[in-house]
């Protein structure tokens, strides 16, 4: 009986598989399903980007959330973002394509009738756009009369200097993607970083070129010098390709949202000096818009922006700036609410029939801030609406100040309750 017992394959190691049931079982085993199969793993540099990403999102969101925080309306975004710019790698560009559209159908935005009204409060004895050629030239002539004749005079440089920056400009010329010049990495280190600028001719700049410049510097040059960059460099070229084309290139526009990573420079650089040119037409103002209303802006640098943009000059599109602005429903400081009270009744006595803008930008004033106006400033509004009017926005303003209680005011349930009876009941 011992004999006929089916003698058993012992394995000495029983922890160890042996070589003949490995190779049975890899015969036998089935192959994955699609569903099963194992996606590749994303490389580590590519999931800190992913993940440094979320975050800024994360932070962005947060601070919208908590409105009228003091604590986030002090802490700037700009550092914050700084820090990200820094990190990112400057030569991984890999360079956008001329068919991308920065920011959808804009056009539709543009009304031609719009258009025309507002071009009547553009100033018609403005100069052209200083850049910085102008600014340099005008130097060099200063200081040299014997250049004077020269159309583009050189800086008082190094011959070498010279050449290999002049070099560094022509190959900006052509640039669509990949590594940056390390001579122009440099560029914002140097005292006399704007002369060296100038040897590279930023007119000439692909807009791909531009787009890189733009992350250089923003990250690298302070608040100041940032500035100067984005009001002689920057703004010249993107109002240029708007006139030339009547659409901004993807990568200018992109520039323009690196540059607001800056929001004090952004403004002094770009907002203010557009809007004190007196020139701004409807299509510049939607497109430079659309950058403000989609990248979030800290509340201190709002205000300010706003309160300026109250006390400027009038030219039309500056209500559309600020309009924007109001629509982020930031907690304004009185101040700046009776600086924006102050901007409106300068028109009591106008004589102009005012854009539909202007009216949109007065109702998104009342809509939001209604409650924080005094009752005086609620009686010249009215007063105000007598004389400036439009069949469709005034009523809606009218109704906005009628349901609302004074600044410093605590809200009545009997009024509020009688209140929308009444509106009920129109």
């Amino acid at each position: 009986m011992a004999k006929n017992k089916r003698e058993r394959n012992q394995n000495p190691q029983p922890f160890l598989a042996d070589d003949d049931s490995v190779a049975s079982r890899r015969k036998h085993s089935k192959a994955l399903k699609h569903h099963q199969k194992q996606d590749k793993m994303i490389s580590s540099g590519m999931s800190s980007k992913i993940l440094k990403e979320a975050l800024l999102q994360q932070k962005e969101i947060e601070e919208e959330a908590s409105g009228g925080n003091t604590e986030t309306a002090f802490r700037s975004v700009e550092e914050e973002n700084n820090k990200h710019e820094e990190e990112e790698d400057i030569d991984d560009f890999g360079g956008f394509s001329e068919t991308q559209s920065q920011f959808g159908n804009y056009d539709e935005q543009i009304d031609e009738d719009d258009e025309k009204l507002l071009e009547a409060f553009l100033s018609k004895d403005a100069g052209p756009q200083r850049t910085l050629a102008d600014v340099i030239i005008q130097k060099i002539k200063e200081n040299d009369e014997k250049v004077a004749s020269e159309t583009r005079p050189m800086p008082k440089l190094d011959d070498s200097l010279i050449d290999l920056y002049k070099g560094v400009g022509k190959f900006l010329n052509k640039y669509t993607a990949g590594k940056m010049p390390k001579a122009f990495k440099h560029i914002p280190s140097m005292q006399l970083w704007e002369d060296v600028l100038y040897l590279t001719q930023p007119e000439n700049w692909s807009p791909n070129a531009m787009f890189q410049a733009t992350r250089i510097f923003a990250s690298n040059l302070g608040a100041k010098k940032a500035e100067r960059f984005y009001r002689l460099v920057l703004l010249p070229r993107v109002r240029d390709d708007i006139r030339k084309n009547k659409r901004l290139h993807f990568a200018l526009y992109q520039s323009l949202k690196k540059a607001l990573y800056k929001p004090a420079a952004f403004n002094k650089g770009i907002l203010f000096p557009l809007c004190k040119s007196g020139t701004c037409n409807l299509r510049e103002a939607v497109i430079v818009g659309s950058v403000l209303e989609k990248v979030s802006i800290p509340m201190l640098h709002s205000s300010v922006a706003l309160m300026k943009l109250a006390e400027m000059e009038y030219c039309g599109t500056t209500s559309y700036f600020i309009k924007l602005l109001l629509e982020k429903k930031y907690a304004l400081p009185y101040r700046v609410v009776d600086a924006v009270v102050a901007h409106f009744m300068r028109f009591l006595e106008d004589t102009r029939i005012m854009p539909v803008i202007w009216h949109q930008s007065l109702l998104a004033f009342v809509q939001r801030y209604k409650n924080e106006l005094r009752k005086e400033d609620k009686d010249n509004l009215r007063i105000l609406l007598e004389t400036q009017k439009h069949k469709l926005v005034t009523p809606e303003i009218m109704r906005e100040l009628d349901n609302s209680r004074n600044r410093g005011e605590v809200d009545d349930p009997m009024k509020m309750s009688h209140r929308v009876m009444c509106s009920r009941n129109n």
